[in-house]
């Protein structure tokens, strides 16, 4: 029986959504990893097996077809975000400061949303300013450890780690950059392939001048690393299928919700048990991202660019 243009999209709604779950288990797999294999021999390893994962399931592209200026700009701020990302996580302390430092990446929504408005001149309502407030206070609310909003115990918690939460917030307006600039460099095409394959390469330049590896033939230690590297490398694949075929609206949407998701998985794996403190903050930077979406709607929504 053939499939109706309906239930494809469906069909392809649900695996975009598979995507938030698995980037939802992000943040717990690669701090797992890191603690196994050491920050930079972890990431390294973790990006090596996803570029695989992505080989095998959306393949490389057509290299040549893709224009430079998407190569060039694209390429260097996903491998600067993913860089980010992996490090400000493998240099996390505790449990605790890994599941607080991936909150801080998930400022991206919002700073996406705000590169719109600014560089694409998208119309928006005054909404948009509460909006970037909570998710900007929900970010405090959570640093600022069991008392909520503590400005003096967000920045004594911070100073404890600096560089981990300051990768994670430049890797958050990084990633909110590549958002805004490629979808009209990239020409419709995809090179997360690509990217994640450079990715790995930056890792392993890093890792021959620093050796910040810790080599295990654990059972558990490898299967974390290749879990970890499914979940990364499929979600990608399944965003693609998604955001092409299936509803990005609704993509869109649901995204906001990962860093509940994400904060669920991770104090699981890890294992870590947050303050009530925690999931309010968490609570504010999600609404603060479906505000800004509200402030931005009376256009057609933007689609998530990987």
């Amino acid at each position: 029986m053939p499939i109706s243009p309906t239930s494809a999209s469906l069909r392809a709604t649900g695996i975009g959504l598979v995507a938030v779950l698995l980037w939802a288990s992000v943040v717990g797999l690669i701090k797992s990893v890191s603690t196994s294999f050491g920050a930079t021999g972890g990431a390294a390893l973790l990006y090596t097996l996803a570029t695989v994962c992505l080989m095998l399931s959306v393949g490389l592209g057509d290299v040549r077809r893709f224009p430079r200026r998407y190569l060039l700009i694209g390429g260097l701020l996903f491998v600067s975000y993913e860089l980010c990302l992996s490090l400000s996580i493998g240099y996390s302390t505790t449990s605790r400061q890994a599941i607080e430092v991936g909150m801080v990446n998930y400022l991206w929504p919002t700073f996406t949303l705000v590169g719109t408005i600014l560089f694409h001149r998208r119309k928006t309502s005054p909404l948009i300013v509460p909006g970037v407030l909570l998710s900007m206070t929900g970010i405090v609310w959570v640093l600022g450890g069991d008392q909520g909003f503590d400005l003096f115990g967000m920045t004594e918690n911070v100073l404890r780690n600096p560089l981990s939460y300051g990768l994670a917030f430049v890797g958050a307006i990084i990633w909110a950059a590549y958002c805004v600039v490629t979808p009209k460099l990239s020409g419709g095409l995809n090179g997360v392939t690509l990217f994640f394959g450079l990715t790995a390469c930056a890792l392993w330049i890093k890792l021959a001048f620093s050796r910040d590896i810790a080599w295990t033939s654990e059972p558990a230690a490898l299967f974390t690393l290749l879990l970890a590297a499914a979940a990364m490398g499929f979600a990608y694949a399944a965003w693609n299928v998604g955001i092409l075929r299936g509803n990005p609206t609704a993509l869109a949407t649901a995204s906001y919700f990962t860093p509940v998701l994400s904060a669920a998985f991770a104090a699981l794996v890890l294992p870590s048990t947050l303050p009530l403190s925690f999931w309010q903050g968490t609570a504010m930077v999600c609404l603060g991202s479906i505000v800004c979406w509200f402030a931005t709607r009376q256009r057609p929504s933007h689609r998530l660019s990987i």
